[in-house]
């Protein structure tokens, strides 16, 4: 696996301790425990069932209440708490390359103002009601928002409608016309930045400019400096192929290319015709593969396991060779995030992600080799995703108030505790946690392992409503109105909110 410097990402990484070059001891397999008078629950026992025969013979459990797959686990796949105070899942002391500055954008907003002229107007009162509040501005331009998007903003393609409401005051809807900072920060991606920002501006009926928006794989760009020819895993379709170009990766290829080149590559494939069509199959065995890049979710978890396990066995990256030193992974393989669950429009429980896949791929790995793999985590709650998304929320403070400097008081807001909460609790910025996605704590209750900070909340405008109170005022007005005068603000006549 590679190391970078810390000068690589812009990083001050002195406050890590951890040893750049060290290794983490492998935790020993648990020894079988007695389950002597231990049994599973049986459907058909007719103790529960009313019947008076058993068709069913009740066989004690013999063997540990311990998985399997605990002995070849590595010992930092699981998932962080701050009881345990550790926050990265990484374990090789290897860097994260982030862009030195964020990345440009093609479209400063994805969805314009109807009507300009009444825009600009609207600036101009509220300039004049901003120069006459300037501590209250002051505050306003010292404080900022990250929030997670799925289970904080929005279910799948739906929109928690309190987030509209969110977002549309910290837009400049509130009695001050101000625009308050605030970023995206997701574990999600599967999609270019501007075709995930276009969705999410219909979805919340807001513009989300491409600059205020990072998803997991948003710093992965940095990789193309290192890496020409990768294999990228995960997302619909082909699309993450065209989010890896974008990046500048030179050579990109997807597992479909390869079935579309030797179908028999995995056994239990789905692969479709239109796929095929799509694909861009070349003679794989000449190609050298220089890492693997999991930027989503995988779709065809058996073709995905075997073509990442081959790459990682090879001989140097080629596939359909096998390394004769098998000590170590033949190519780096880099993840996305480490998210073990994540919220979706099921309901029932949250749905696995890219975490239970990356175990997977760990569990495989060491059965097959007896050794742990080198892998690294990017998003949340890894150190290098908040160092760039101070770059970004510095870089949106001089977009919108030509001011490039970083707010003092950030509020993360999410609804994971091992990503969103422990990640900004140990990067010292104060954390809400909303009960609409993965949490679903009862009134009162927080996270045990990793608590926010700053409070529970029922959902994302009650936390905005508590933060924007507290550093703004308890009696802020969350609404504009059109009909200030700004001359008589703050006096008897027409205040700036219905």
């Amino acid at each position: 696996m590679p190391r970078f410097d810390d000068s690589d990402i812009g990083a001050d990484l002195t406050q890590v301790h951890s040893p750049r070059d060290s290794r983490p001891s492998v935790v020993a397999p648990v020894a079988p425990q007695s389950l002597e008078g231990t049994t599973l629950p049986i459907p058909a026992d007719p103790s529960h069932a009313g019947r008076r025969e058993s068709e069913v013979v009740e066989i004690p459990a013999t063997r540990s209440s311990i998985s399997d797959a605990s002995q070849y686990m590595h010992n930092l796949s699981l998932a962080p708490s701050m009881r345990d105070k550790r926050g990265s899942r990484n374990s090789f002391g290897t860097s994260l390359p982030i862009p030195r500055s964020p990345r440009p954008s093609r479209l400063s907003s994805i969805v314009g103002i109807d009507d300009r002229k009444a825009a600009v107007s609207r600036e101009i009162l509220a300039s004049q009601v901003q120069d006459m509040a300037k501590e209250q501005v002051k505050a306003a331009k010292n404080m900022a928002f990250a929030f997670d998007i799925d289970g904080v903003l929005a279910h799948g393609n739906h929109a928690i409608l309190e987030a509209r409401e969110s977002l549309k005051m910290l837009n400049g809807d509130n009695e001050l016309g101000i625009k308050i900072p605030y970023i995206l920060l997701t574990n999600g991606g599967g999609k270019t930045e501007e075709e995930r920002c276009q969705q999410l501006s219909e979805i919340l009926e807001v513009p989300i400019s491409v600059n205020q928006f990072i998803q997991s794989h948003t710093p992965m760009q940095a990789l193309s400096e290192y890496y020409e020819t990768v294999l990228v895993v995960g997302g619909e379709g082909f699309k993450c192929r065209g989010v890896a170009q974008n990046y500048g990766f030179k050579h990109v290829y997807t597992p479909k290319d390869i079935l579309a080149w030797d179908q028999e590559a995995s056994p239990w494939r789905c692969f479709t015709e239109e796929e095929r069509v799509h694909a861009h199959p070349v003679d794989f065995k000449r190609v050298k593969f220089d890492a693997i890049l999991v930027f989503a979710d995988s779709r065809d978890y058996a073709t995905d396991f075997q073509l990442i396990i081959d790459l990682l066995l090879s001989e140097n990256g080629y596939f359909g060779t096998k390394s004769k030193n098998l000590e170590t992974n033949s190519i780096p393989i880099y993840f996305s995030q480490g998210d073990m669950v994540m919220p979706t429009q099921f309901k029932g429980p949250p749905r696995m992600t890219q975490g239970a896949f990356r175990i997977a791929i760990e569990a495989i790995y060491k059965s097959l080799t007896g050794n742990d793999l080198e892998r690294v985590v990017y998003g949340k709650p890894e150190l290098a995703t908040y160092k760039y998304a101070d770059e970004v929320l510095k870089s949106w403070m001089e977009e919108i108030h030509n001011e490039n400097k970083l707010p003092q008081n950030v509020y993360m807001v999410g609804d994971n505790p091992a990503s969103d909460i422990i990640g900004g609790n140990m990067y010292g910025w104060n954390t809400c946690l909303v009960r609409t996605g993965v949490f679903q704590g009862g009134p009162g209750e927080n996270a045990p392992d990793s608590p926010a900070n700053f409070g529970v909340f029922d959902n994302v405008l009650e936390a905005v409503k508590a933060v924007v109170r507290k550093e703004l005022g308890k009696e802020f007005k969350f609404k504009w109105n059109e009909k200030i005068n700004p001359v008589l603000h703050g006096g008897d006549g027409l205040s700036a909110v219905e």
